[in-house]
């Protein structure tokens, strides 16, 4: 029963009385009772006035912020929503913030839901997108190496982009990360919020009680029962009476114990001497971190090219025996030599460029990558993506581009793929990958054989981060619109490259529109026999110094 309800139910109840006894009016000691049920009602309605406003003021803060980022957003939309800490916020203010306000309203809520969620042409995004943000967000920052401070304030290093977070934002980012089992990230973003929301002094969903709960136990998982132990004394402070933290500190207390004992047994050893022993890594986990090292570093351009790679590269006009090319030269550089990595300049207009979005859009499907046992499409959590399939009888603008790259890669495209178009969301990438089938994973087809070049288009500049990285070369390339990268994934044996390994980095801050054309091996066999003699696969496999072989 609501308050008012409540009220009512009294205000009845006492009308009710006078009328059936009939005789309070007779003596003034009758009617002084009445004072306190008069103040009984003043008490009752100022609380239910002061709940009135403090949700109208909940609801009036909620618009407040909802219409100045609208307002932000519609100067600019692929800017605002290129921001990925602009992202995060708004699909939290469609998901959480949005369940925050209907908890919120006792009144209107069926009035909220009928005129919002049951719109057919309303979307609303979904928890597993808020948590798909929050990991999002922590691969740009270990990526670009982005501190957790700066980003809360709304900056990507180090120039504000946009609204800082509230506690709310970094609450909710943490609370996400933390359902990931992402401990380390979601301890970070939770002492974030801890320092806002004693700052804003706003009434949240959460309390300070559940901040601290979930530092608490976070450090907890972490294995650092010390510091879990502070933290869960902290919110005893705070609550003496919170059952689950009475129920940690001993059981903390215990581990601590236990551990220090068993420490001193371990140095001991047989002979009662203090030994100390080194722990070491396994191999594997040491070659992974070093290998992401590496892909970070080209990721944010930190890796130049060795003085003996840079001086055979040039930059050229592209002209031929092909009518297209004797009018229209193209310009190309050589991005690396053996094995070639060649930019193409200028080779998709703008125009193409938007009648092919336009057409990949109501087509888009979240991206997939080739099972190696089973051979069949599945999505992984290592390519964060949509794309979609164009054949060239879909228009003659696809069947265009497709005669431009048989103009400018002069091998023949009867066998190639349909051109592929992909959009990069919110932190969007693809881990180090071959763009060919290796030889114990399944092919692409028997008849048409393996992959044996790739053309990638770039249809949008990318303002921070999407680079495309080789990462057994020590390349960077950064998109240029409308330029495509060149490369050959076979040696002439057929046998895969190694060197040809690359990877698409997380988009910082814009949006990265490209899209692939797959060569395959039919059809080509005058235009680039095979070798008579055989080449491994790690044949180039001409690593700059600092980069290991490992990184596979």
């Amino acid at each position: 029963m609501s308050q008012l309800n409540v009220i009512a139910s009294c205000m009845l109840f006492v009308s009710c009385a006078i009328w059936t006894s009939g005789e309070v009016f007779t003596a003034i000691t009758d009617v002084e009772p009445l004072l306190e049920t008069h103040q009984r009602i003043i008490d009752d309605l100022d609380d239910y006035i002061f709940k009135e406003e403090q949700r109208l003021n909940i609801l009036k803060r909620h618009l407040d912020i909802y219409k100045r980022e609208q307002k932000k957003a519609m100067e600019d939309i692929p800017n605002y929503l290129g921001n990925p800490i602009n992202a995060f916020t708004l699909i939290k203010r469609l998901t959480s913030d949005l369940d925050d306000i209907e908890k919120s309203i006792d009144i209107g809520t069926e009035y909220i839901k009928n005129v919002t969620v049951t719109h057919h042409d309303v979307k609303y995004p979904t928890l597993e997108d808020l948590e798909g943000a929050a990991i999002a967000l922590t691969r740009l920052q270990q990526t670009y190496d982005l501190e957790v401070d700066e980003l809360a304030e709304g900056k990507l290093n180090g120039v504000t982009y946009s609204t800082p977070m509230s506690a709310g934002d970094c609450y909710e980012l943490g609370k996400a990360l933390y359902t990931e089992q992402d401990y380390r990230n979601a301890l970070a973003w939770m002492t974030v919020a801890l320092r806002k929301y004693k700052l804003e002094k706003i009434r949240y969903h959460f309390t300070e009680e559940d901040i601290l709960e979930y530092i608490g136990f976070a450090n907890y998982l972490l294995g650092d029962i010390e510091v879990a132990l502070e933290w869960t004394k902290k919110l005893l402070t705070v609550n003496p009476n919170h059952q689950r933290a009475r129920g940690n500190v001993p059981h903390y207390n215990k581990m601590i114990t236990e551990e220090k004992e068993a420490m001193k047994r371990r140095r001991r050893g047989d002979t009662g001497e203090e030994i100390e022993k080194e722990v070491e890594k396994p191999a594997s986990s040491m070659s992974y971190e070093n290998d992401f090292t590496i892909y970070e570093k080209l990721c944010r351009g930190e890796s130049n090219l060795s003085p003996s790679i840079s001086k055979k590269l040039s930059c050229q006009y592209l002209t031929g025996e092909h009518p297209f090319l004797r009018y229209a030269a193209i310009k190309m550089e050589y991005l690396y030599r053996d094995p070639d990595i060649v930019m193409y300049y200028d080779v998709l207009s703008d125009n193409e460029i938007d009648f092919i979005q336009k057409l990949a859009k109501p087509n888009f499907k979240r991206a997939t990558v080739h099972d190696s046992k089973t051979g069949k499409l599945v999505p992984a959590h290592y390519r964060i993506s949509k794309s979609a399939w164009l054949k060239d009888e879909t228009s003659p603008v696809v069947a265009r581009v497709s005669r431009r790259v048989a103009d400018f890669t002069n091998l023949d495209l009867t066998t190639a793929e349909e051109l592929q178009v992909v959009n990069y969301g919110i932190g969007g990438h693809y881990a180090p990958h071959f763009d060919y089938a290796r030889s114990h994973e399944s092919s692409f087809s028997s008849v048409d054989g393996n992959r044996i070049a790739t053309v990638l288009f770039y249809m949008s500049d990318v303002a921070q981060g999407g680079a495309t990285v080789f990462t057994e070369l020590g390349l960077s390339v950064f998109p240029v619109k409308g330029a495509a990268v060149f490369w050959m994934n076979l040696h002439p044996s057929g046998a895969g490259d190694l060197a040809t390994r690359h990877a698409a980095c997380p988009v910082l801050r814009g949006s990265k529109w490209v899209c692939n054309k797959w060569i395959h091996e039919a059809g080509q066999e005058l235009v680039r026999p095979c070798s008579l003699e055989y080449q491994p696969e790690n044949m180039h496999l001409k690593l700059p110094r600092g980069v290991p072989k490992s990184f596979r």
